[in-house]
């Protein structure tokens, strides 16, 4: 048994953040359908992954959402939804008859969870963005960037993933535990830029209490200090340093063999750009990997920064097997981990579109009017 062990969910084909939530839910046992586009004619998108671990547990069907028959075959689905996930601008499904009002109407206690970069209202709703948009709006991609550097994006991984993809399954997940309260569905407006900004709330608070300067890369967290800061090692690579507690600290000048005799406080704001320097020359001495034997076992807060092809075989996240193969491909394992009904990762249940026919049977739909739709470019 998995949590969520008989909820449908109908999964609107998109990138990134929408087909993320998906197997987030996926993983904890929802049965996950896509609804892709067909495949002629449909634009190329990059980053296109004929594997995708998105995909995974999941089925999918292909749909001509622009003739009727595709609208009717949707209907249907949602009739017996739970779930309807959505990643379009503001507009797009109603212009389909598939909106939050048509929808509901069909199934009162479907969860309808919009899942975009602007959200539902606001001058920027119906405007193209990506990630770093959102995020740049959100204010926290100010917090991405060395003192006299530009912001660096995080790779993708603030809005796309936890801003959007998380928080829309989180949302999904509060909805679906009021509803047996209620019986009744509702709409999740899940914005990416709304999620940015909800991550960067302890920011938010230090800056009200005048303990984060707006001179970023100044700060302890974001680059500023000596303490909480990544190193280059004598090989190329690099360890990331957390020693924020005093305790931490002394074990951390330790194994670096400082005297703390010899050092300004570790607090002397003024003195941590030449203590940067000072540590990069230490770390430079030595190869990550034994950097990384100096300071196992300890509590100094030091660890090596792995490469993602490292992740699987480290001791520890070996230990805890973190990466999984599945279908040839490694990828991370189902998270968090529950004691009683935890989740598993299971291969996507073929190509797109690989099971449309099997779903359209499910739905009631005869083999002659299936051989309709497909002969009416309705399904593919």
């Amino acid at each position: 048994m998995r949590p969520l062990d008989g909820i449908k969910v109908i999964e609107m084909a998109g990138l990134a953040p929408s087909p993320y939530c998906g197997m987030l839910l996926s993983d904890f046992g929802a049965d996950v359908v896509i609804v892709d586009r067909l495949s002629k004619g449909a634009p190329e998108i990059p980053y296109t992954m004929k594997k995708s671990p998105f995909d995974r547990g999941k089925k999918s069907m292909r749909v001509n959402l622009k003739s009727e028959e595709g609208i009717d075959i949707v209907h249907r689905m949602v009739e017996k939804a739970d779930v309807l996930l959505e990643p379009y601008r503001p507009g797009v499904m109603e212009a389909l008859g598939l909106g939050p009002d048509d929808a509901l109407e069909l199934n009162p206690g479907l969860i309808y969870a919009r899942l975009t970069g602007w959200g539902q209202s606001g001058s920027f709703a119906s405007m193209a963005g990506h990630d770093i948009n959102y995020i740049a709006l959100s204010g926290a991609l100010s917090l991405f960037r060395r003192k006299g550097e530009r912001p660096l994006p995080p790779a993708n991984l603030l809005g796309d993933f936890a801003g959007g993809g998380m928080l829309c399954a989180m949302g999904i997940l509060l909805s679906l535990f009021e509803r047996t309260r209620s019986g009744k569905g509702q709409v999740i407006d899940a914005a990416m830029v709304d999620g940015a900004a909800n991550l960067s709330v302890m920011f938010h608070g230090l800056l009200a209490h005048n303990f984060l300067s707006l001179d970023m890369g100044t700060n302890p967290l974001n680059g500023g200090a000596h303490f909480y800061q990544t190193y280059e090692t004598a090989d190329g690579e690099f360890m990331s340093v957390g020693a924020i507690e005093q305790r931490f600290y002394t074990e951390l000048l330790k194994g670096l063999e400082l005297d703390p005799k010899t050092l300004p406080h570790q607090f002397d704001m003024v003195r941590w750009p030449e203590m940067i320097e000072r540590f990069n020359d230490v770390f430079k001495t030595k190869t990550r990997d034994q950097w990384t034997a100096i300071f196992e076992g300890k509590d100094a807060c030091v660890a090596p920064i792995l490469n993602l092809n490292e992740v699987a075989e480290y001791p520890h996240n070996k230990e805890r097997e973190m990466i999984i193969d599945l279908d040839g491909i490694p990828q991370p394992a189902p998270a968090p981990r529950l004691s009683r009904t935890p989740g598993k990762a299971y291969k996507a249940k073929g190509p797109k579109g690989a099971n449309t026919e099997e779903i359209l049977l499910e739905l009631g739909y005869s083999d002659a009017q299936i051989r309709e739709f497909f002969k009416a470019d309705a399904i593919e």
